[in-house]
């Protein structure tokens, strides 16, 4: 007689795998885990996963197209993927166990607007960087370093929250650094963010760890390792876009959008996209693809100005 699994079981099992397994961070299988849970908050926390059928996921489409929030808030066309790729996942996952369910390739995901890469050209960095008072105050001494070590590295926002003084090789200029899915991948940094850097921390009066601190916060604790000073994504994301609209730039800036600066800068001047995807620490080369209709846009361009075939006016 065939054993009956429940999802709401096996969920955990499949969490562990992604992170112990295959690599993936707490945060990632913390995303899934929410996916799965919506998936059986819509069918039944009673559900067997051989009940799982392709009408049952064609209902649950349907669902997370209808689904509002208590806000009355929709999910996007990409939220609605993301949770299928969940479901895709874990039915791969029951598949490698041999568990008896749904095959993933019966998963079909909805079809998505490629994402439009928003990204600054340098002189429009350099703006951002002249935004920063001038006056040799700490924080801002920190903020002008931030803004060249964003642009000159293409480090996420939390990797670059997490670095410790004595991580970053200024000599050099390249230090490792430890990204998604626990994965190291070497970072490199020019000579104006190096500079900046170094400028920032010999006005430093403080022996913490962290790279960057916070000015802000309650400095009333004493621990070694300053991590209750140590900057936040969301304070770095708040200073990105304020110095952003202080240098006239309308378009939405975060620190997500300096990582599109640095890949885009890369291209344009004739990096390859390999390099490219080393660099940014990803384990798929579509996921940098979404560049290229950036920088095919920029050779067209050339071409059409400089190309002896050009129409003459």
């Amino acid at each position: 007689m065939a054993q009956h699994y429940y999802m709401q079981d096996l969920i955990i099992d499949f969490i562990e795998y992604m992170e112990v397994e295959r690599g993936r961070s707490s945060k990632t299988a913390e995303n899934y885990k929410h996916y799965l849970e919506r998936f059986v908050e819509f069918a039944s926390a009673e559900l067997t996963v051989d009940q799982i059928t392709p009408e049952l996921v064609r209902r649950y489409r349907l669902w997370l197209n209808r689904y509002q929030s208590v806000y009355g808030e929709e999910l996007g066309m990409l939220t609605q993927s993301y949770h299928l790729i969940a479901l895709r996942g874990f039915l791969n996952y029951l598949s490698k166990r041999d568990i008896t369910s749904l095959s993933p390739s019966k998963i079909e995901l909805p079809k998505t607007h490629k994402r439009q890469v928003t990204f600054l050209h340098y002189d429009e960095v350099e703006r951002m960087i002249d935004a920063v008072p001038s006056d040799g105050k700490e924080a801002n001494l920190r903020d002008k370093a931030i803004i060249e070590l964003l642009f000159s590295s293409g480090l996420r926002v939390s990797e670059l929250v997490n670095l410790n003084r004595d991580h970053i090789n200024l000599k050099r200029r390249e230090f490792m650094v430890r990204g998604k899915g626990q994965k190291d991948r070497p970072v490199f940094v020019s000579s104006r963010a190096a500079e900046q850097i170094e400028t920032y921390l010999s006005a430093r009066h403080d022996s913490l760890d962290p790279l960057f601190i916070s000015y802000s916060r309650n400095h009333g604790a004493t621990n070694t390792s300053g991590d209750f000073r140590r900057l936040t994504t969301r304070s770095v994301q708040s200073m990105i876009g304020k110095y952003a609209r202080l240098a006239g730039i309308t378009k939405h800036v975060s620190p997500h959008t300096m990582r599109h600066s640095f890949a885009t800068d890369l291209l344009m001047n004739g990096a390859d996209l390999r390099s490219v995807q080393s660099m940014l620490g990803h384990s798929n080369i579509s996921t940098t693809q979404v560049y290229t209709h950036v920088t095919d846009q920029h050779l067209r361009d050339i071409f059409e100005q400089f190309h002896s075939g050009r129409e003459q006016g």
